[in-house]
Order: structure tokens, then C-alpha cells, then sequence
């Protein structure tokens, strides 16, 4: 029995991010510092790791947050300039132009555009581009969290071009020499060779798992946002929803199989939006005579609405929809453009890193802690303002009206902080908690000893639920990849089952976490002003993740 207390004690800050910000309702700025100081005591006390590194490890989250408040801001000042210059009202025409249902709103904008920019750029961006765009065209705030949040599973373990599977799974089996051997016997010139095998098998489990989201989107949207809060409502798109995902999975696992893990998601939701775009103007397998929208905003719940009043101006005359939609495309291709190796424009954006010097933040405190440099101009937020200042020239923006974009974007900006600063901070201590004087692991690898010794041969049931904890925590899909994928291929070669779809379960689970990452969910939030009310979102997409999860072991106990 003790040899789980090391475990027990690592699930002590998720345990209280659970009960106090998801079971008690509590504001995510009330609930985070309680997650934080738990996971610090129990580093210092039961861990026993040294002062510095707790330090150290907090200082780092702090580093994490600024860049995410950075990001969180570009994306609010592109939403408010969008508002001012009348942009979104002109988006919001050409929406219902198309198709004046909301179901197949949200399946354009969240599944397949939401996709897009996550193969493009990942680190959450859809979420802060789709969310307000949702808002603007009439949704309300809560429901245009939940479904931003809801379609972060499948596409994720190929966002931004590749990086959870080829910096995550690889940079988690590098150095094992279990792996190299393993490839070794199925004789590979390098143990590099596995990840476009991992690869395709993830994308597989995605598309079959994955395929149902749209319907489970809609569904959701119709039962808790809709007049009857009826979820036959959205069961009634079930043709045109499989029809939606499938024009991005199918393509999304041919390229997977063909091209490897860089493009599955960009190239297979730009085909699905080729696809279904054209499809939704006709009807395309529409329930005859079902236009679904939500009742009027004045009869909305309470707890629908933001803080924020989302006031549309009216377009100048001159605004074409091209207009319109341009500050969009400009942040779709400089995203994709500065994620292509081959251009070399990423290199070029990241050699600006705050300090200039890699090896300063190196053993911070001289713990065993690195901070990375801080690289502006590569972070998501410089695209957002970017294109916001596009679009106010572009727009013909007053000055009073950009003025205003500013000021609103930053008072947003201050709410979200509060939560933030103490939920990556959190997150860095738990992971960087190895070394202590107690001889422990560090808590995620402590943490998943205990679900193996637990699950025994049975661990590929319990593969992605790891995977999704681990990004549940850390806020990344990347992340949980880097703790995990060594472990999983350690145990999966033990218990005599493939290491490959055990890696792959991993990365489908890390995927799935991101549906209830706290401080994605708070981004998320901040954007269209629902800070505080957090634990109401995670309590919605929970059930998106324990059905990914459920999905998940059943396919790996099939599978292995």
C-alpha cells in the first residue's frame, strides 16, 4: 500500500482543481492559488525538493503566463477591432447567407475552421480565433467556449504542423534504449523511423473516436444552449454532422499515411472545408424543414452571457465580405508560414528570444529548472495584432474606435491575469517536482507507476487516461507526450503489447485532456469575458473527455 502513496499524493492538486473548480463552482482565480499551494506543500514536504527548485519552477510559470496573457490579448484586440471597424457584422451576413443554422455554424467555424488553425498553430489559438467569431455572429458566450473547447481532441496531435508526435513523442522516447532496440528488431536504420508509424496509428484512433464530435458538438449546443434544451434538436443533423466529419477524417488519415504527421489536420480540415462549405449552401443532406437557432438573447439564461456587451458596429459601405475576411486569412497564412520549416520564417521570428542569451534562465536558481527564452515575435499573439492593425487601416478605423478596441482589450486582459498567474505556475512545480531528497519520481511519472502497477496487463485501457491527465495538468498535448511516451513504450514492452499503439493512445489521450485543460479553458474564457466561471465550462466538455477516454480503452484493449 505504500508504494502508492507517491501516486496518491501527486493526484492531491488534482484532486483540489476537481472538487474546488469543477465540484464547487469555484472561479478558477479562487480555486488555482488553493491547486497551487497544494502542489507546492506536497513538492516540499513529501517530495522534499528543495526551495529553489519550487522557486525556480514557479518562476518559469510565471514566464509561461506572460506569453499566454500576450496571446489572449492579441486574440481579444482583434476581436474588439473587428467589433469597432464592422467586420464581424459583415461576417456575421455572410454566415447566414450560407446557412442561418446555427448546428451548421458551428460545425464550419469550430470543427473544420477550428481545425485548420490548429494544425496551423496549435498552443490553443483556435480557441481565441473561433470563440469570438462564434460570439459575434450571435452565440451566446458560454456556448461559444464550450464548443471552441469541445473540437480540441481530434485535431490536436497534429497542431501546429506536427509538434505534439514529432518534438512530444519524440523528444519523450529519445535516449530510451528500449526504443532503439525495439526498432533495431524490426530492422530500422534509426528509431526516428517509428514516429510516422506512431503517427498514422494516432490518426486512426483520432478519425474513429473523432468522426462523432460534430454531432456530439451539436448536440450539446441544442441541449444546454437551446430554447428546449432538447438534445434531439441536434440528433436531427446526424446525416449532415457524419457527412462534416468525414470530409475532415478521411483525408486527415490518408495524409497521415502518406505525408506523415506535419499536415493531417491542416490539410485535412482545408479539405473538408472544401467539401462542406459548398454542401451547406445546398441543404446537403439537411433535416427537411429544420432551421435551428437559439431563442431570442432576452430570454437567454444568466449564465450564458459574458461580461463583455458585444455590440456589432455597422459596416461602412465599402466593406466587402473579401474585406472582411481578409485580417482572418492574414493570420491563417503568416500561422502556416511561420510553421513551415522549408520557408525558414520560423527560424528567422524565433531568433528574437527575450534574453537574447538561451543559457541565462539555464539552472534557474540553480535548480535543475530551464526557462526558455521568450520568442515573441513566433507566439501567436504578434500574428493577432498584427492583423488587427491590418484591419483597422484595412477597415478604415477611426481612432476613437481603435482607441476603444485598446482599452476594452486590456481591461479583458486584467480579469484573465488573476487566474492565470497562479495556474502554470502549478503546473511547473507538479512537473518539475523529480529530485527531491525523498528519492521519489517526479509526480506525472509517479503518478502513472501507480495506474500501471494497478492496471497490470490491462494498462492499454488506462493508456490515454494518463495521456489526457497529463495534459490536463500541463496544458499541452506536447507536454503530456514529453512525461509520457517513454513510460507508456517501457510498459507497454513489459506487458507484451505493441509499444507503438500504446505511444498512440498516449498521444489520442493527451489530446482529449485539452477539452478540460484548465488554463485553456480559462484563455478561452477571458476572450469573450466569462472569467470566473470556469468550472461551469470543464463540468460540459468533462463528458467530451470521459468519452474519448472511454473510446480510447476500448480500442486499446481491442487493438493490443
Amino acid at each position: 500500500m505504500s508504494e502508492l502513496l507517491p501516486s496518491f499524493f501527486s493526484l492531491l492538486p488534482i484532486i483540489v482543481t476537481g472538487v474546488f473548480l469543477v465540484g464547487l463552482g469555484w472561479s478558477a482565480a479562487r480555486a488555482m492559488p488553493l491547486a497551487y499551494v497544494t502542489a507546492a506543500a506536497v513538492a516540499y514536504f513529501y517530495w522534499q525538493v528543495d526551495l529553489n527548485q519550487i522557486a525556480a519552477a514557479s518562476a518559469g510559470g510565471l514566464v509561461i503566463t506572460a506569453t499566454l496573457l500576450y496571446i489572449i490579448f492579441g486574440a481579444i484586440l482583434l476581436l474588439n477591432t473587428m467589433r469597432q471597424s464592422g467586420g464581424l457584422s459583415v461576417i456575421r451576413r455572410g454566415f447566414t447567407d450560407v446557412t442561418p443554422d446555427r448546428r451548421v455554424q458551428v460545425i464550419l467555424i469550430a470543427w473544420l475552421f477550428g481545425s485548420f488553425i490548429e494544425g496551423s498553430a496549435g498552443f490553443g489559438t483556435p480557441a481565441a480565433v473561433c470563440v469570438p467569431l462564434l460570439v459575434g455572429l450571435g452565440f451566446p458566450a458560454k456556448a461559444a467556449v464550450v464548443s471552441g473547447m469541445v473540437i480540441q481532441c481530434t485535431p490536436v496531435s497534429f497542431g501546429a504542423v506536427g509538434t505534439p508526435i514529432l518534438v512530444g513523442v519524440a523528444k519523450g522516447l529519445d535516449g530510451n534504449p528500449n526504443v532503439v532496440d525495439y526498432a533495431q528488431r524490426l530492422g530500422m536504420a534509426s528509431w526516428t523511423e517509428l514516429l510516422p508509424i506512431i503517427g498514422w496509428k494516432v490518426a486512426l484512433l483520432h478519425a474513429i473516436i473523432g468522426t462523432l464530435i460534430p454531432l456530439i458538438l451539436v448536440s450539446i449546443l441544442t441541449g444546454n444552449f437551446g430554447a428546449n434544451r432538447s438534445y434531439r434538436e441536434g440528433l436531427r443533423l446526424w446525416k449532415f454532422s457524419l457527412f462534416a466529419a468525414l470530409s475532415m477524417t478521411l483525408p486527415y488519415v490518408a495524409i497521415a499515411i502518406l505525408l506523415g504527421p506535419e499536415f493531417p489536420s491542416l490539410i485535412g480540415s482545408l479539405v473538408g472545408l472544401a467539401i462542406v462549405v459548398p454542401a451547406a449552401k445546398r441543404r446537403f443532406l439537411f433535416p427537411e424543414g429544420d432551421v435551428w437557432d437559439f431563442a431570442d438573447s432576452s430570454t437567454w439564461d444568466e449564465s450564458f452571457h459574458g461580461t463583455t456587451e458585444m455590440t456589432l458596429a455597422e459596416p461602412p459601405a465599402h466593406l466587402s465580405p473579401f474585406r472582411a475576411w481578409l485580417p482572418y486569412l492574414v493570420i491563417a497564412v503568416l500561422l502556416v508560414a511561420s510553421r513551415l520549416p522549408l520557408l525558414g520564417l520560423g527560424t528567422w521570428m524565433k531568433s528574437f528570444a527575450i534574453p537574447a542569451d538561451t543559457s541565462t534562465w539555464a539552472n534557474f536558481l540553480g535548480s535543475s529548472v530551464n526557462i526558455s527564452p521568450v520568442q515573441p515575435l513566433y507566439l501567436p499573439g504578434t500574428v493577432f495584432i498584427l492583423a488587427s492593425i491590418f484591419a483597422a487601416v484595412l477597415h478604415g478605423m477611426h481612432r476613437s474606435a481603435i482607441r476603444t478596441a485598446i482599452r476594452d482589450s486590456a481591461k479583458m486582459i486584467i480579469l484573465a491575469s488573476a487566474a492565470l498567474v497562479f495556474t502554470v505556475p502549478m503546473v511547473q512545480v507538479f512537473i518539475h517536482s523529480g529530485g527531491g531528497a525523498a528519492g521519489f519520481a517526479s509526480m506525472p511519472d509517479e503518478l502513472a507507476s501507480g495506474v500501471a502497477n494497478l492496471s497490470g496487463t490491462a494498462w492499454p485501457a488506462f493508456a490515454a487516461l494518463v495521456g489526457g491527465l497529463g495534459a490536463f495538468v500541463a496544458g499541452s498535448n506536447t507536454i503530456s507526450n514529453m512525461m509520457f511516451s517513454g513510460f507508456q513504450f517501457s510498459v507497454a514492452e513489459q506487458i507484451g503489447a505493441d509499444p507503438t499503439w500504446v505511444v498512440a493512445l498516449q498521444a489520442v489521450g493527451g489530446a482529449a485532456g485539452n477539452v478540460i485543460c484548465v488554463h485553456n479553458v480559462v484563455a478561452a474564457c477571458a476572450v469573450v469575458g466569462l472569467i470566473g466561471r470556469e468550472g461551469e465550462v470543464i463540468r460540459v466538455t468533462a463528458k467530451v473527455f470521459l468519452y474519448y477516454i472511454a473510446c480510447a480503452a476500448v480500442l486499446g484493449l481491442a487493438i493490443t
